[in-house]
């Protein structure tokens, strides 16, 4: 035990004091700080802003038409409409469109003219302008009141649900809250599982490349080395992805405090006007239907066993092949393909919680880390079943033992095998072969 927990420790304080680690722990936040704040600026500035003139024949669109910050409509005479046709734009008009005399119930022949396509979004936009306004006209010759049916759609039936129980107090639930929370977790333990698990891979890679694994496994035994080096890679993960919060967090609250109070109320007013009241909603629905606790503690464990699920299998590859990176894709392929699938049955599993994919797939090892995850914000008990969980649970514990019992066969032979090329045959005879 002590020799496997100095190289946890070897592994850990060598790689968190590496210069990669902590420029990518610093930059990779602030890249995707970059990213997003990048895309809200382009997705802002790049908004097409339009001045379309509105040459109308049919006398229905003409003052009909609501103009919006990105597309103004005005109203213009034929002159205008016959320059733009003779290829002669006017300013300030970027285009005319042309409504000719038309059917209601079947409305045709509207045109766009300009010296310059419509990008797809506004393109869009116009034509539900156009279909907002042909809409109420066809209400109006119906001898519909617009205003008794907008009101009539006013206040329209949302179900409320209340999940109930022998051995719990009925709650409310929300299934978009639900969906939102396993989506999230899902997507979470799946790029932890799969980044940390490489990362285990590169590590045995370059240490048996590099012949330093020699000189180590004639101190230790070769499993010490392994489950050394997944716990301590592990842990270097784990510490990279809680700087990543604290920074995130220390940011949020730099960023608060660099406003000006008349900046700060101005956002207060914005979100109490626009969606305060949904977000305090969502608030209440997350914290009255979801055992916060709870789906912490069964996050850390399946992220714990997930991952040492997987870093076991990681690390045998890494150990059968050499310094060829296509090879190391070849191998690892086979492993990486449940964790893919559990990305796909997961939505599967969101939309229909209690079927038979989603449950059998949330208790088999290979899937339940992404699947379990998934399900339980829709309950426990209740949704997710008390044997379901412990069934879930013992076999993820059992998953992980023979995990590390089979790639501690593969790497003892592995690790020390130079110069040829492991086939997953080979490392089916080094299982199989008695010590």
């Amino acid at each position: 035990m002590n020799k496997i927990l100095l190289i946890i420790k070897r592994e850990y304080l060598t790689r968190i004091r590496n210069k990669t680690f902590i420029l990518s722990t610093i930059l990779t936040p602030l890249f995707f700080i970059a990213l997003i704040g990048a895309t809200a600026y382009f997705s802002n500035s790049n908004s097409e802003e339009l001045h379309i003139g509105v040459y109308d024949e049919s006398g229905l669109f003409t003052q009909k038409l609501k103009s919006n910050d990105n597309i103004r409509y005005t109203s213009v005479p034929q002159m205008i409409y016959d320059s733009f046709v003779m290829k002669n734009p006017v300013d300030p008009y970027n285009g005319v469109l042309h409504i000719p005399v038309i059917d209601v119930e079947k409305p045709s022949g509207i045109e766009y003219i300009s010296d310059k396509q419509l990008g797809i979004f506004s393109q869009a936009q116009v034509n539900d302008d156009l279909n907002d306004v042909l809409e109420q006209e066809r209400m109006i010759r119906a001898n519909i009141d617009t205003v008794k049916l907008a009101a009539i759609k006013l206040n329209e039936i949302s179900i409320s649900q209340k999940i109930v129980g022998d051995d719990e107090d009925s709650k409310t639930a929300n299934a978009a809250v639900s969906s939102a929370i396993g989506y999230i977790s899902g997507f979470m333990i799946y790029f932890l599982m799969f980044i940390y698990g490489t990362m285990v891979m590169r590590g045995i890679m370059e240490e048996k490349v590099s012949r330093v694994a020699e000189v180590m496994v004639s101190s230790v035994k070769p499993f010490q080395l392994m489950m050394g080096k997944i716990i301590g890679i592990g842990a270097v993960g784990l510490t990279q992805f809680l700087i990543w919060i604290a920074l995130a967090v220390v940011g949020s609250i730099i960023f608060g405090s660099s406003l000006s109070p008349q900046h700060m109320q101005q956002v207060a007013e914005a979100q109490q006007q626009a969606k305060g009241v949904a977000v305090a909603n969502l608030m209440n629905d997350v914290t009255a239907q979801v055992n916060v606790p709870f789906l912490i503690g069964a996050f850390v464990f399946y992220f714990i066993f997930g991952y040492l699920f997987y870093a076991s299998l990681f690390a045998a590859v890494g150990s059968a092949v050499n310094e060829d990176p296509q090879d190391a894709q070849a191998m690892m392929f086979p492993i990486t393909i449940p964790i893919i699938f559990s990305i796909i049955v997961m939505t599967r599993a969101i939309g229909n919680p209690t079927g038979a994919l989603a449950v059998w797939c949330s208790i088999i090892p290979f899937t339940s880390p992404i699947i379990m995850m998934a399900r339980l914000p829709f309950g426990f008990p209740g949704t997710v079943a008390w044997w379901e969980l412990t069934a879930s649970v013992v076999c993820m514990i059992g998953g992980f033992l023979f995990t590390t019992w089979l790639s501690a066969k593969i790497y003892r032979t592995g690790i020390l095998m130079y110069g040829k090329k492991a086939s997953w045959k080979d490392m089916l005879q080094w299982v199989v072969r008695k010590s």
